[in-house]
């Protein structure tokens, strides 16, 4: 066994490192996962997820976890309404829903990340996972690696697998390539309590989606379990735009104003999204990693998920591609089939960036067409349903 006598070390507790760690740990590997979060309560996690099949809840049945999927996803949460900025319905998945099930290759669960986190947590060994770590070095130790975190800790590792996101501390010892903008920042916030505080929103999401397209911009919602309300809008701004506005996204009015100013037209009832003071929002630039990426394989050093191939949310394939990543990764370096570590991780990276280059292409194109004129049409369309009615 390629990790017999190896410590394994994942930065990053989300989806991707946690179910790593799992299907490591069920062959039998030493692994310790390093999060930065000082314990597993200390902030809301994000809003909801659809697994694929053949990523997210393949991954899930290899770590054996689909049996706790099912107790804890959230059936008819994949439902969408596509509407456009006057609230009028063009597509409603609700009124002829399916009775998809588990296997079908179309069926997408959703589950919120809370509850998805808690999964795989709940599958590791005690004190895999060591909260509280905020990695600010890494060295060469020997064949291996030095992790020095915040507040003076320390640990080594055998083998290190960077899962730690958009900003990954682990990327830049593998290479210098840095991702590009894609041309779109969203604002995201969240809507806490939303049938008190967004009644209407509340009741024209029906417990799934919302996907509101219109003058090239696109606003999306997305009820959770415990009774909010996530929002993401999408716009066509300068790279730079958050920082140079000078708006305090911490401040509900401010935005508030901002979002009446830039969605000039838009029914009022998405005016609810801000009507709470409690409401908190943040800018986010969307970047891509380049399509072309590559690198050499390193003996003891690689990367999963948004740290290996970054890419915009607007096809649905983040934390499925990141869960794939960990999967192949596991088989990899569980396998017979290789000599040493460093050909196992060749194996995972160049297969990796071959299949994330081709998810990132549709997913920037799909980011083009659902910020361009016509978005509503082409989306009804690539649904195959025609327009609806009035709420």
């Amino acid at each position: 066994m390629l990790l017999q006598n190896k410590q394994v070390a994942i930065v990053g507790g989300g989806p991707g490192g946690l179910t790593l760690a799992r299907l490591l740990q069920q062959q039998g590997a030493a692994v310790r996962v390093y999060e930065r979060d000082r314990s597993r309560r200390e902030r809301v996690q994000g809003g909801t997820l659809d697994l694929h099949d053949e990523s997210g809840l393949a991954a899930l049945r290899a770590a054996g976890l689909l049996d706790a999927f099912r107790a804890h996803y959230r059936p008819g949460a994949d439902l969408l309404r596509l509407i456009d900025k006057h609230a009028t319905v063009a597509l409603d998945q609700h009124a002829d829903a399916s009775a998809d099930t588990f296997g079908d290759a179309a069926f997408r669960p959703e589950i919120d990340r809370g509850p998805l986190r808690d999964i795989l947590l709940d599958s590791l060994q005690p004190g895999t996972v060591v909260w509280d770590s905020q990695l600010v070095a890494v060295q060469p130790l020997g064949a291996g690696w030095q992790l020095t975190f915040q507040g003076g800790a320390a640990a080594t590792a055998d083998i290190l697998i960077g899962a730690d996101g958009a900003n990954s501390k682990i990327r830049p010892l593998l290479t210098p390539i840095r991702p590009f903008y894609s041309g779109v920042t969203i604002v995201e916030g969240t809507v806490y309590d939303s049938a008190q505080n967004a009644p209407q929103l509340h009741a024209l999401t029906k417990d799934g989606k919302i996907f509101a397209l219109d003058d090239a911009k696109s606003l999306v919602v997305s009820a959770k379990g415990d009774g909010s309300l996530t929002f993401y809008t999408g716009c066509k701004m300068p790279e730079t735009w958050a920082r140079d506005s000078g708006i305090d996204f911490a401040d509900a009015a401010e935005v508030r104003a901002w979002f009446r100013q830039e969605f000039a037209g838009w029914d009022e009832i998405w005016q609810e999204l801000f009507a709470s003071e409690i409401t908190r929002c943040v800018p986010r630039p969307q970047y891509c990693m380049p399509l072309d990426q590559t690198w050499p394989a390193q003996p003891n050093l690689t990367l999963l998920g948004d740290a290996a191939h970054l890419m915009p949310p607007y096809a649905g394939e983040g934390v499925n591609m990141a869960m794939l990543d960990a999967l192949e990764l596991s088989e990899c370096l569980t396998s017979e089939q290789f000599p040493t570590v460093q050909a196992a991780i060749a194996h995972y990276e160049q297969h990796m960036r071959q299949r994330a280059s081709a998810v990132a292409q549709e997913t920037l194109e799909q980011t083009e067409r659902l910020h361009a004129p016509g978005a509503l049409g082409y989306l009804v369309e690539l649904f195959g349903a025609p327009h609806g009615s009035k709420m």
